[in-house]
């Protein structure tokens, strides 16, 4: 059973499974974060939704690239969780599956390329706090 975090699903709501692949991007005592400003601010894990075709690596190191810039070494795969939401990009109702994968940011490729995204390097215990949802802070706090 994979662990959900967040709101239970809404009784009567319809989700569409949405699978996606994140990273915890380390270098050092650093990580390399995504800051989100639409449509609400926050910042993430690095990552996203995999696209028809690809496989989970794929899509996460297409992912990194858009929303940070970055080129990265894939380590491992820490684990992952559930979590029921609104997506308002899409104006879908989401089951994400979300897998988080430990990796390592080797080469800056320029600034990211998704509107609305801003790299940024935090310490481990920053982006535990400031993180914006329940489950990328769970696999971040594995890390202190």
């Amino acid at each position: 059973m994979i662990r959900r975090f967040g709101e239970a699903p809404h009784r009567g709501q319809k989700y569409r499974l949405r699978a996606g692949a994140y990273a915890i991007l380390r270098s050092g005592s650093s990580i390399l974060m995504t800051h989100q400003s639409m449509p609400a601010p926050e910042f993430q894990l690095p990552g996203g939704g995999i696209d028809p075709g690809e496989s989970p690596l794929q899509a996460l190191h297409r992912e990194v690239i858009e929303e940070t810039g970055w080129r990265i070494s894939v380590g491992r795969r820490l684990g992952a969780f559930r979590r029921f939401t609104f997506m308002p990009e899409y104006e879908i109702w989401a089951e994400k599956l979300c897998t988080v994968y430990l990796a390592r940011p080797v080469l800056r490729l320029g600034p990211p390329v998704e509107a609305g995204h801003t790299a940024v390097w935090m310490s481990i215990g920053e982006a535990t706090r400031a993180v914006g949802n329940d489950g990328d802070r769970h696999f971040l706090s594995l890390l202190l």
